[in-house]
């Protein structure tokens, strides 16, 4: 017993020395994976305004650090990358669990991180913040900063765009639907955002099934002046190497802001 518990201890500590140190990019890496759940390889490579393959490599490199976990939920989808407890206490990251993974909720995950790469390459000037960032922001202050009061409870974003000057003014609440939820419900949260001075107005990026419902949740609510309805498919779809120059897509977003546009 004692020497298979000494050949254990050998091999965790030749798997601990076959790891290369740890670099500050790879924290980076993940404290952004962190605040958003998960991300894909196309997500980071958009965020970090490199080739896909080179965005791959630096996943593969903080999945073999221990940083991060790689999970294929989802046939014929790419993994999905999840921060781990060690890269969490690595990054210096508190407040914040590793994200879980399932068939209901990875197709969601997966849209939100290609959503905020998108957002911060058409909006350079503005930070995005992830859902779970946001929750544990709002924990620290003891108070809402970009959610709205939906009955006794409060309703967060997926996404946040915080104006990187804090004079700019209040965010922008970011709002992925991809399945069509019940008309009151969507009701209810379309009139929840329009009573909300926490944000400045909130952005509906949605799949196609979903515009007319959420359309006519909007009307019912009396929101249109606070909430932008806009679908996936005008996201910027820029090519690393591209961060900055104009797309067709992004005239759809030259203002975030419904009161603005």
């Amino acid at each position: 017993m004692v020497q298979k518990r000494s050949t254990q201890q050998q091999k965790r500590s030749t798997q601990t020395q076959k790891r290369s140190p740890q670099t500050p990019e790879q924290h980076a890496i993940v404290r952004w994976t962190a605040g958003l759940g998960a991300i894909t390889a196309a997500a980071l490579a958009q965020h970090m305004d490199v080739t896909l393959a080179s965005a791959r490599a630096r996943l593969a490199a903080c999945e073999r650090a221990g940083l991060l976990k790689r999970t294929s939920v989802l046939a014929g989808e790419p993994p999905l990358y999840t921060v781990t407890s060690a890269g969490l206490r690595a990054a210096g990251v508190k407040g914040v669990e590793p994200c879980r993974l399932s068939a209901a909720n990875a197709p969601h995950a997966q849209a939100c991180a290609g959503v905020a790469a998108a957002l911060e390459r058409a909006y350079p000037d503005q930070r995005v913040m992830g859902e779970r960032e946001l929750r544990h922001e709002e924990r620290q202050a003891g108070a809402p900063l970009a959610s709205a009061s939906l009955g006794d409870s409060l309703h967060r974003p997926d996404l946040v765009l915080w104006p990187n000057d804090a004079g700019r003014g209040l965010p922008v609440a970011v709002e992925v639907e991809l399945t069509v939820k019940a008309p009151q419900r969507l009701t209810d949260i379309c009139r929840a955002w329009a009573r909300c001075g926490q944000v400045a107005g909130v952005l509906y990026l949605v799949a196609p099934e979903v515009e007319r419902p959420l359309a006519r949740a909007i009307e019912r609510a009396g929101a249109q002046q606070q909430v932008l309805l806009v679908g996936l498919d005008a996201l910027p779809s820029l090519e690393p190497g591209t961060r900055g120059r104009s797309d067709p897509g992004e005239q759809a977003f030259e203002s975030p802001v419904p009161g603005d546009a």
